[in-house]
Parts: C-alpha cells; sequence; structure tokens
C-alpha cells in the first residue's frame, strides 16, 4: 500500500533472516528468492509450528479445543505482562513512539499478509474470514483502512510511514510478528493453522491492545483510532473467527493438532514480540 517513491529499496547486505523473509513477502521474489524463502520459513515457522502440532493435546471434537482457547484466552487477560502493564502506565512519549515503531512492519501493512488464505478455504470458512477482512480494509473506505489508521498514528509520531524504513530497523522479533501471517495464509501445508492463529489473535486483541490504548490517552496521543478501532469491532472478529472454524469443520473436517498449533505459536510469536519491543525501547531511552 505504502511504498517508497521510485520503487522497493534493496534488500540490506546484512539482512536478518527475518529481514530476509519480510523483503521476500513484500516484493515479488525471482526463483531464486522464493528458493530462500521457502528454505528460510522450513527453520521457521515451519519447524516449530509441526513440534507444536506434534504436542497438542489430544482433544476429542473441535468444542474440546475451543474451550481449552477460551480458557487461555481468559488466563492471559487477567494476567498480563509486565511489559504490558508498563506500556500502559509507565511508558514515555519516546518509548512508546519506539514499540509503535518496532511494529509498524505489520501496522502500515496491517491484513494484506492474510489474503493469500481465501483460495484456500471451503466456501462458509471463507466468508466468515471475508467479513472480518472487509473491516480491516475499511470496508472500502480509504480513510478507515486499519493500515491507513496506523499510517496517521506514525505522522504524529514523527516516524516514517515506509514499512522497509522500518524493516531496516526492526527487531527480528516484531518481523517475526507479520512474517507468520504470510507463512500461515499462504505456504502452511493447510488453513488449520491459519484458522487457529487468527481465532486466538481476533480475541487476544480485545485485551492486548488494552495497553497501547491505555498509553495513548495518558501520553495525549490523538490518533490512538488504531487501537480503540480494534477494541470495538474485535469482539465481532471473534466471532467470525469461532464461526469460520466451525464452517472449516464442517466442510472440511479440522485438523485439530494443527489449529492448536496455530493458537499456540500466534501466542508466543506475539509475546516474543511485545516483550523485545518494550525491552528496547526502554533500553534505547536509558542511553
Amino acid at each position: 500500500m505504502i511504498t517508497r517513491a521510485g520503487g522497493t529499496p534493496a534488500l540490506p547486505r546484512s539482512a536478518t533472516v527475518q529481514q530476509r523473509l519480510y523483503w521476500h513477502n513484500r516484493t515479488v521474489p525471482d526463483a531464486a528468492g522464493y528458493a530462500e524463502l521457502l528454505a528460510l520459513e522450513a527453520a521457521w515457522p515451519r519447524a516449530e509450528a509441526d513440534a507444536l502440532a506434534a504436542a497438542a493435546p489430544a482433544f476429542g471434537s473441535l468444542d474440546d479445543l475451543l474451550d481449552a482457547l477460551e480458557q487461555r484466552l481468559r488466563r492471559e487477560e487477567n494476567d498480563p505482562s509486565p511489559s504490558e502493564r508498563y506500556l500502559a502506565e509507565q511508558a514515555t512519549a519516546a518509548e512508546f513512539a519506539y514499540v509503535a515503531g518496532q511494529f509498524a512492519v505489520d501496522g502500515l501493512v496491517e491484513s494484506q499478509s492474510h489474503l493469500g488464505v481465501l483460495p484456500r478455504l471451503t466456501p462458509r470458512a471463507r466468508m466468515a474470514v471475508m467479513r472480518v477482512l472487509i473491516d480491516e480494509f475499511g470496508c472500502g473506505n480509504e480513510a478507515q483502512e486499519h493500515a491507513r489508521l496506523y499510517e496517521k498514528l506514525m505522522v504524529e509520531l514523527g516516524l516514517s510511514t515506509d514499512p522497509f524504513h522500518h524493516a531496516a530497523r526492526a527487531c527480528e522479533e516484531t518481523l517475526a510478528y507479520v512474517n507468520l501471517f504470510h507463512w500461515l495464509a499462504s505456504r502452511a501445508p493447510t488453513p488449520d493453522y491459519f484458522l487457529g492463529a487468527y481465532a486466538y489473535f481476533e480475541s487476544s486483541v480485545l485485551y492486548g491492545f488494552r495497553c497501547y490504548a491505555a498509553a495513548c490517552a495518558r501520553l495525549g496521543i490523538a490518533n490512538g483510532q488504531y487501537y480503540d478501532e480494534h477494541l470495538h469491532i474485535d469482539a465481532f472478529h471473534s466471532r467470525e473467527m469461532l464461526a469460520a472454524l466451525r464452517a472449516w469443520d464442517r466442510e472440511h473436517g479440522a485438523d485439530l493438532d494443527r489449529v492448536w498449533a496455530g493458537v499456540e505459536l500466534t501466542s508466543a510469536t506475539i509475546a516474543r514480540a511485545t516483550e523485545a519491543a518494550v525491552s528496547r525501547a526502554r533500553a534505547e531511552a536509558g542511553r
């Protein structure tokens, strides 16, 4: 959506693993680039997803899995991490801006990584996911697209609106946050991983974004609508993703091990990204 004038910048010579994945995911790779993309994804996230699927509980039905998901969500909601508490209650304006810049690799291109899953789904599952994505893209209203809301936040914070600018500076953990969904949507062996991941994500945002909204209110940041919008609309998104899972199970038969692996992998990836972004923000501010 937002590109550098004159075209996409070249991949840095010293690019890290996650930077290489991000560039390949955000460009059209040649044969060598696509081969590298597949090789990198085999090491992560594929290897971690496979391990989590192998270790998944022996759920008897999708209902059993959804009960376990609900319990997991409630535990996380009731026990926010120290990093989330710090962001909500203590982070300075500079620290908040640093964290927002770290997550700009996702926010400035939000949900574009998800589009590859649509042709892989059965009809009713696809329509449920599509209803969520329609909201993510502002229902066709450019001013309300979530990526555009994030762009407004970047402008207020005095930061670049070029996602590649942020990708060249982002830590591995925050890049993994967006790279994960490219794999889940387009190259995971089945859509089960994506459906578990997105069902978890859309439910967890309802408490996960509270610390960001609280920080915006405390710091007087005017363009916090990006976070408020998620807290407002994601209850609907959560219901739709549960509907997508149920439709997929009826129409195709859900692989419960892979669905749960998507939940676990996404939860762990988000936690690692949040911890890394906040820790680095605090370290940078102390210099």
